[in-house]
């Protein structure tokens, strides 16, 4: 029996891991794993996939077109899913110029590969054949607390070096359905939390900032809400859109659990101070501390997945409780994990955290 292969870039990193280790299971399905290993992809993540055949690591840029053309030669994926991007919005006020050659650059080599690959498929594999790209919420900019949630159909508004890069990156892979008919999709998702995120981001850094007793910074008054999606929720969705989805369409996928960093925080603190009653951190929330709040900080996110729900019949499985519990349990039970992606990292340079 011939095997079908998928293209998955940045599945090193924290979304695309949990995806690759969704698909990984599947009998009939081998994961081409293409990442380019930077601070926030690292070995230590894919390790997990260690022995499973159906999966092939290969480290490399998306913005490498000899790479990327002898990939698509050698496997015939019949899908190419695109997670690869710089994600950090403190990163990319610091240094912007990383978020445009990887999002916009990157991904536009990865579409030219695509093209010229697809249209010397064959009728029925040209057919099958779908681009998944991988986006955020960010690109639509900041609601106020009374406007309703983005949907599909919400202005592109974006404020930071990163969210501008995601947004041109939508465009271009709009742009490749509209002019070159290439199947297209496009997932703008909600802020995402669980297993393997870098622990720069807001919710790891607060649970290894409380487990070591340090701060655990808050940006500005903590007020800033966003909508938080269970990773594995998410990646149910991508495949879902995957598998169903309409090319040419862009679907948005939320958590239907808008809260602000303050709220979120606190919670995380709860969580600890009930599995580990005798640490001497207890209560975990006197360890908050108010900083700086970071330039153009956008004030609200929220994601109205209706579409996804009523087209496609998704909808998150775990709710805020229960997703911060499973997140909180894994990152007590993987420090080690930690403590390896982390050495000499971001983090130790910088106070602030990313929400």
């Amino acid at each position: 029996m011939s095997k079908n292969y998928i293209l998955v870039t940045g599945g090193a990193g924290f979304i695309g891991s949990n995806f690759v280790s969704l698909m990984a299971d599947r009998s009939d399905l081998t994961i081409v794993n293409l990442d380019k290993l930077t601070y926030a992809g690292n070995l230590a993540t894919v390790e997990q996939f260690a022995g499973n055949d159906r999966h092939i690591f290969v480290q490399g840029d998306i913005g490498d077109r000899q790479l990327i053309d002898s990939l698509l030669a050698k496997y015939h994926p019949q899908a190419i899913v695109n997670f690869a991007a710089e994600t950090h919005v403190d990163r990319s006020i610091d240094g912007p110029a990383s978020f445009i050659e990887t999002n916009i650059n990157g991904t536009f080599n990865l579409l030219e590969c695509a093209r010229q690959y697809w249209r010397q498929l064959g009728d029925d594999a040209r057919a099958g054949f779908r681009f998944l790209h991988i986006s955020t919420d960010e690109v639509f900019g900041s609601l106020t607390p009374d406007e309703p949630a983005f949907t599909e159909l919400t202005p592109y508004t974006p404020n930071s070096p990163y969210s501008a890069s995601k947004a041109s990156s939508d465009h271009l892979v709009r742009s490749y359905f509209h002019t070159y008919g290439l199947p297209t999709l496009i997932t703008n998702c909600s802020n995402n939390y669980g297993p393997y995120q870098f622990p720069e981001k807001l919710l790891p850094l607060t649970i290894l900032n409380a487990l070591a007793g340090k701060p655990l910074p808050i940006y500005g008054d903590g007020q800033n809400v966003r909508d938080w999606l269970y990773v594995e929720d998410h990646c149910r969705a991508i495949d879902l859109v995957l598998a169903k989805g309409v090319p040419g369409e862009t679907y948005n996928v939320g958590g239907n659990a808008e809260r602000n960093n303050l709220w979120l925080v606190n919670q995380l603190c709860a969580i600890l101070d009930e599995l580990l009653p005798t640490s001497p951190n207890c209560p975990h929330h006197k360890l908050i501390q108010f900083v700086t709040d970071r330039p153009g900080h956008d004030r609200r996110y929220a994601i109205d997945f209706t579409k996804l729900h009523t087209q496609l019949g998704w909808e998150p499985q775990e709710n805020i409780d229960s997703g911060l519990r499973r997140t909180v349990q894994w990152y007590i039970d993987n420090q080690a994990w930690c403590d390896t992606v982390t050495a000499d990292n971001y983090q130790q340079q910088r106070l602030g955290v990313a929400a």
